[in-house]
């Protein structure tokens, strides 16, 4: 508590020191806090000095490494070696996952003299406390957009990622994780959601292009949908007023596909519109997987005048549902092969089935797409994979 107090008024470039001196007092030394990049590849230490705050410190990857192994596992890990310089006998270096919620921030490294249960929950207490430090500064900081990034971010990029919602959500029964790739040259991709009582509301959205232009265009349909969404607007009426929007701004030189959904989070009704997008895709019980159905009302913008249909599904506890744009299964590996919609259910179904967290399989997976293009995506792609857990609000959360 005294660590909260301390930091109201303390900018992101001391908090490694504040960090550092209130665990001390609790018998935790050598703190270091490592944030993760926009990719989720790499670990950068936030040391407070440079303009990205992280002149002069390690950087560690995430993939085959024990402070990544915590990352991915969202854990508390031990080094295995405990003989070291400062630490006493039966004492230990950790490493814990930094997350708020379900949302990933980084790893915590920190010495201790003790191993036993009080200073394993001493720790996690710590890495929360740090989580909600770096979320109330990062908002408004600079030097930790800087720190986050492996490479220079163009205007369309950087608009998404100031748009769209936190990457990961846990809550009312739900959880949510999102991706988006190329992450620093992003055009016309963007996801969202949202709570509202018992509701989760849920868009993936898709604007033609993949330039600037393109990334203006999706910031207007978002913020056009929210909007209206937020003066109690129907699915159907939201994405009309987003159409409405586009025309005014655009002409019908610039349309949006999208597909927008409502789930009731205490029954697990869905509902949901199609505005010529790709279909959503239940994955139930790890067994089989189904495409929802629902005839295509045309792109906003495109005022083509056609009938807005509204589907429902019912849930079951443990249903998968995805939403995705078409960059995901249209990569093509270099001869031509495309990703493909049955590797990317199969994926999901594989990487999920209880070895990872709903975040990490996505981390995998844009992972996975990635290679399959050589690094390089021809179009962007986006992902937003919710889970409905029917109550069992206690396997949210690792």
């Amino acid at each position: 508590m005294r660590l909260m107090q301390a930091s109201h008024t303390v900018p992101l470039e001391e908090l490694p020191d504040l960090i550092a001196e209130h665990a001390a007092a609790a018998g935790i030394r050598d703190v270091a806090v490592f944030v993760v990049d926009l990719q989720e590849t790499v670990l950068r230490r936030l040391t407070g000095r440079g303009q990205a705050a992280g002149d002069g410190g390690q950087e560690l990857r995430v993939s085959g490494s024990l402070p990544g192994q915590a990352y991915q596992r969202v854990d508390l890990l031990p080094e295995p070696e405990p003989a070291r310089t400062g630490i006493s006998a039966g004492g230990r270096r950790w490493w814990v996952a930094i997350t708020d919620g379900v949302e990933r921030l980084g790893v915590l490294r920190a010495d201790t003299d003790a191993g036993d249960e009080t200073t394993r929950a001493s720790l996690r207490d710590l890495a929360s406390m740090t989580a909600l430090l770096l979320l109330s500064k990062r908002s408004f900081s600079d030097s930790y957009a800087r720190l986050v990034r492996t490479e220079p971010m163009n205007v369309a990029a950087e608009m998404q990622w100031n748009l769209t919602p936190p990457p990961a959500y846990a809550g009312h029964g739900v959880t949510v994780g999102a991706v988006m790739e190329p992450a620093y040259q992003v055009g016309g991709d963007v996801f969202d959601y949202a709570v509202s009582g018992s509701t989760l509301h849920l868009g993936v959205f898709d604007a033609m292009g993949h330039d600037t232009t393109a990334g203006i265009t999706a910031n207007v349909a978002v913020a056009a949908c929210r909007n209206a969404r937020r003066q109690g607007a129907s699915l159907s009426e939201t994405s009309r007023q987003v159409e409405q929007v586009l025309t005014e701004q655009f002409a019908n030189s610039r349309y949006v596909t999208a597909v927008l959904a409502d789930l009731d989070m205490a029954s697990g009704r869905l509902t949901w519109i199609n505005r010529g997008h790709h279909l959503p895709l239940l994955v139930r019980g790890n067994r089989w997987t189904s495409e929802l159905a629902c005839p295509p009302a045309g792109p906003m913008g495109a005022d083509l005048g056609l009938p807005i249909t509204m589907a429902t599904e019912q849930l079951e506890p443990g249903d998968r549902l995805l939403l995705y744009t078409d960059g995901i299964v249209e990569a093509r590996d270099k001869d031509g092969k495309e990703f493909g919609r049955d590797r990317f259910v199969d994926f999901v179904r594989r990487h999920h089935s209880g070895r990872h967290t709903l975040h990490e399989t996505l981390r995998r997976l844009m992972a996975a797409v990635m290679d399959h293009h050589d690094g390089t995506l021809d179009d962007d792609a986006t992902v937003l994979l919710t889970e409905w857990r029917g109550g069992h609000q206690q396997e949210l959360i690792p």
